[in-house]
């Protein structure tokens, strides 16, 4: 995860000093990119511990089409759980600022990926990963084969607005590889994540239409560090948390969205992870 690295080191070189809406303040720069073969193994940070549990649920939450932080609490400890997730903070400064309650964030990720432009009377609407499942099956040269969760109609009505705004699929020599666009990313925090997150989701969709996986992109737009974890970024780059090999993931075979279900989650997994360990920092919302 050396390209990892590279990014908190530029951001720590080049980073601007700026407020922010949660009132933490940033070091920032504009525009950057990053690249990884997924066939060299699963890009999950060594440096620092990637907590890969929370991470491959809230995909399955996203994929599923909800919007119910209870719900992701379910998929991620189970019935009954009581740990808390990473939306709940959204939740409870947000969306109950929206007037929302029972856990609603509002039409989120997992509404824009699964039902784009449906409104509360039910109004026609895109099930965007089913299209592109589609889309990759019958015409994988299509140029156009992208998920979008930025809805200017429905940015209002969200606890949060997408940072990972938008993804796009191309096949080329038989692998699958994806690029996505995050208008806005929390690089020490929720940038481990988002990797993890799309390279994933990037192995499901390659095994559902029968191709291999190709390269994972990703392409930021503020790329910053919250000036209370700019320390632990630092600590990210000395010798002794140097990047360890990459794990490799173990998932079931996938042959329809149908078989995403709680099973198929709870048996994905990282196979050989060694890190060096936590590091951790207070989110800002």
């Amino acid at each position: 995860m050396k390209q990892y690295l590279d990014i908190i080191e530029m951001v720590l070189a080049n980073g601007v000093e700026s407020t922010d809406r949660t009132g933490v303040g940033t070091l920032r720069v504009f525009g950057a990119q990053a690249r990884w073969n997924l066939q060299e193994g699963f890009p999950a940070t060594t440096s620092k511990q990637l907590f890969f549990k929370p991470c491959k649920h809230e995909l399955q939450w996203f994929l599923s089409g909800s919007t119910d932080v209870e719900e992701l609490r379910r998929m991620t400890w189970g019935e009954g759980g009581d740990k808390r997730t990473i939306w709940d903070d959204n939740y409870e400064n947000q969306a109950k600022a929206l007037g929302y309650d029972h856990g609603y964030l509002g039409p989120i990720y997992g509404h824009q990926w699964r039902s784009f432009g449906r409104d509360f009377y039910g109004n026609y609407s895109v099930d965007q990963i089913a299209r592109i499942v589609e889309q990759l099956q019958t015409t994988p040269d299509d140029r156009g084969i992208i998920v979008s969760a930025w809805n200017p109609v429905d940015l209002p009505a969200m606890a949060l607005r997408p940072c990972h705004c938008f993804f796009q699929f191309v096949v080329i020599n038989g692998k699958l590889s994806l690029q996505w666009y995050q208008r806005s990313v929390d690089v020490f925090l929720g940038l481990p994540f988002n990797i993890a997150s799309y390279a994933l989701l990037t192995h499901i969709i390659a095994d559902i239409c029968g191709y291999e996986v190709g390269d994972l992109v990703w392409t930021g737009g503020d790329v910053h560090i919250y000036l209370n974890a700019v320390e632990q970024a630092k600590e990210l780059l000395k010798p002794e948390r140097a990047p360890l090999p990459l794990p490799k993931l173990e998932m079931p075979k996938v042959n329809s969205l149908l078989d995403l279900d709680q099973s198929f989650f709870d048996s994905v997994k990282l196979v050989d992870y060694n890190h060096h360990g936590k590091l951790t920092a207070k989110m800002a919302v």
